[in-house]
């Protein structure tokens, strides 16, 4: 698990190799993971938009830039948590991500930005 804190709102990932999901011989790995926001600050936020910068080993680096995460704009009261599952396709089956949200308090409308930490996509055979 990797995490990161920005502005009392903490991002935790937890990554997953989906083998059956994956075809290691057409170049096709598939990666899942797991984010949990936690609202450790004093305001009530709401995530408006994403933004990933995903390196795949051996190919060119590719943006990803969205509203929400999982089709949501989540709202987010203090000591309260949201978490979703997404997922990667890499064609090297070893890459990394990493990225940030867009937050706005609800209070005022004012807006900052969350990084996200960045995490690691490896097939487990290429660990040894």
């Amino acid at each position: 698990m990797t995490t990161d804190t920005t502005k009392g709102i903490k991002i935790s990932v937890v990554t997953e190799y989906m083998q059956e999901y994956s075809s290691p011989s057409q170049f096709h790995f598939v990666f899942t993971y797991r984010i949990t926001i936690e609202n450790r600050s004093e305001y009530t936020i709401q995530l408006l938009r994403r933004h990933w910068d995903i390196h795949d080993a051996t190919h060119p680096k590719r943006e990803v830039d969205g509203e929400g995460v999982v089709g949501k704009q989540p709202i987010i009261e203090p000591g309260q948590s949201h978490q979703y599952v997404s997922g990667c396709n890499l064609k090297s089956g070893l890459g990394r991500m990493t990225g940030n949200y867009l937050m706005e308090k609800v209070i005022d409308g004012s807006q900052f930005e969350v990084n996200i930490p960045e995490f690691n996509m490896v097939v487990p055979y290429r660990l040894n």
